[in-house]
């Protein structure tokens, strides 16, 4: 730890309390029956939203863009995609989720851009273009060809050739997502000032994506955490973030517990969160990666999270996430799709939404939505699951083995349309929708929740409300119980003589759970996946997937 500050109880921001809401703008809800999702369907279930209880939207990108990577290669920071809306849908998004007590947080996508932008294509024109330092080029490699065997994360080389300029220039991830050049201040004060832009029109804050990007080093072979990242971040803060009341949440893939402060500690200036990914890549298969993913081992995930629930404990805060856009279903990575669905589903949300940090819930994860298991590789959308399925037949993988991989951890399987009840499309549009509605939205969607007092859209709506209500959730201490336990999760948070005990079955098997001493009492059972608990004795059996909270007296 760089430094040892005052509990956070002493220093609370307005989203400590609050949990956030990713929109994947889409696949929500599509207002003119053209398929994809737009700004308009999302205004007109702010309701639906603000019963929830969250306090602000992570909102996936909806700039302008030719939507090779569905909005996160960008040709226009400061307009709105014509699919999506307008700006002054926009600004009617921004004021009536203000109405009901709800932010409105955009995503940042500044490590690159889209090759249709404007500065891209001046780029491309000549060398003595300004906007030609704007982008990471190189000359030929002795024999013409790049200037490296570097690849794309998406698949096939990392550079792409310009016959205009004689040059290759970096797409980390594809060759239509130009990496920008952090190192001209130019094109710093450019991003700066569009900024300022979106937040003088009202918005809460930035999501930053593959922020952890900006400080490479290409000639180095460092990418991740470069040597000029963290001055560029406190560059961005002074100049943007400073004195404003916002959040500030970049991503990182190779955050770790070593370097989490340097993005979010309080002495830092840089940024208020970082979302680590420590948990996911654990399940990833080494040789394969996500691909041919590891079974689930409960001691490794839960190893990770205490980790960082201990990292971040005092400075620093922690992102709480077990799905997004990027990653597949949780309770059919983490739980179970099956018959025990409902209870696997109440379990994840327990054990993530009680833990010292800020709760994202993914669209569709508060009715307990599920992968949708493609069988043919022309059901997927992703630019990512297609470029890699290329590289994977041409090494000789079976297409069967591929999509299972794909089925498993793609991006697809969070990115199909929100199941909003039992009607054609699942209610999410009247036209086509761009891709495949899960077919289970017959029995899961969110008016069949809402029908159910007992169901899994209650048990959110709970433990969003029990956040707000309660500051042991918000500021407790966190300690981990029984941590070697095959199938439990359970730990304590504690503030001000409070103690809040938490225990989940991670199985879907009963399970014994023999009660550590200090974890032993009676109380009030905040709430419960299966039948309500008043104690804490020395000894109990949980249901497969049970989970509750209780809320005692006393002090760890």
């Amino acid at each position: 730890m760089l430094h040892d500050p005052p509990p956070l109880k002493d220093a609370t921001r307005w989203w400590h309390a609050a949990t956030g809401y990713q929109i994947y703008p889409r696949s929500f809800a599509d207002s003119n029956g053209d398929g994809i999702g737009d700004i308009p369907g999302i205004l007109s279930k702010l309701d639906y939203l603000e019963e929830l209880g969250i306090g602000f939207i992570w909102l996936s990108p909806v700039y302008r863009s030719p939507m090779r990577d569905n909005g996160y290669d960008i040709s226009d920071y400061r307009g709105i995609a014509p699919e999506f809306g307008t700006l002054e849908d926009f600004d009617r998004l921004v004021a009536e989720a203000r109405a009901r007590g709800i932010g409105i947080v955009m995503d940042l996508v500044v490590n690159h851009s889209s090759d249709e932008h404007a500065w891209f294509r001046a780029a491309c024109r000549s060398r003595e273009a300004p906007e030609h330092d704007y982008y990471i080029w190189r000359d030929p490699a002795p024999d013409g060809g790049p200037p490296s065997d570097l690849q794309a994360c998406f698949g096939g080389s990392a550079w792409t050739y310009v016959p205009e300029t004689g040059r290759w220039y970096l797409g980390y991830f594809s060759p239509g997502q130009p990496d920008l050049n952090w190192q001209n201040p130019e094109l710093r004060r450019e991003i700066h000032d569009m900024m300022r832009w979106w937040l003088d029109r009202g918005i809460a804050g930035f999501r930053m994506d593959v922020i952890s990007l900006i400080g490479k080093d290409v000639d180095a072979g460092i990418f991740e955490e470069g040597p000029h990242l963290h001055g560029f971040l406190q560059e961005m803060h002074r100049e943007v973030l400073a004195g404003r009341d916002l959040l500030a949440i970049g991503e990182s893939w190779s955050v770790s517990r070593d370097t989490a402060l340097l993005y979010c500690g309080r002495g830092r200036a840089e940024l208020d969160m970082v979302f680590q990914f420590n948990h996911v890549v654990e399940g990833w298969d080494p040789e394969h990666g996500k691909w041919q993913p590891k079974p689930f081992d409960l001691g490794r995930f839960r190893a990770v999270l205490d980790g960082w629930q201990e990292t971040l404990g005092r400075d620093g805060w922690n992102a709480l996430f077990l799905g997004n856009h990027d990653l597949p279903r949780q309770v059919s990575k983490y739980g179970c799709d099956g018959p025990l669905r409902v209870a696997a589903a109440k379990m994840l949300a327990t054990v993530t939404h009680l833990m010292k940090g800020t709760p994202f819930v993914y669209q569709g994860e508060e009715i307990g939505m599920t992968n949708a298991a493609f069988s043919d590789i022309g059901e997927f959308r992703d630019v990512e699951t297609l470029g890699h399925y290329e590289a994977a037949m041409a090494r000789g993988m079976s297409p069967e083995a591929f999509i299972a991989g794909a089925n498993s951890n793609g991006r697809d399987n969070s990115r199909t349309p929100m199941q909003w009840s039992a009607a054609s499309q699942a209610g999410f549009t009247a036209g086509t929708p761009w891709i495949g509605v899960n077919p289970n939205h017959a029995a899961i969607n969110v008016a069949a929740e809402q029908a159910d007092p007992g169901g899994i859209l209650a048990h959110y709506r709970r433990l969003i409300a029990l956040r707000r209500e309660l500051p042991v959730i918000v500021h407790g201490r966190y300690r981990p119980v029984a941590p070697d336990h095959p199938q439990v999760f359970a730990y304590q948070r504690e503030l001000e003589g409070e103690r809040l005990a938490v225990i989940a079955n991670f199985s879907a098997e009963p399970a014994v759970f023999e009660v550590p001493q200090e974890m032993q009492g009676t109380g009030r059972c905040l709430l419960a996946s299966h039948a309500p608990r008043a104690a804490l004795g020395t000894r109990m059996e949980l249901a497969p997937y049970e989970s509750f909270a209780l809320l005692c007296p006393g002090t760890m």
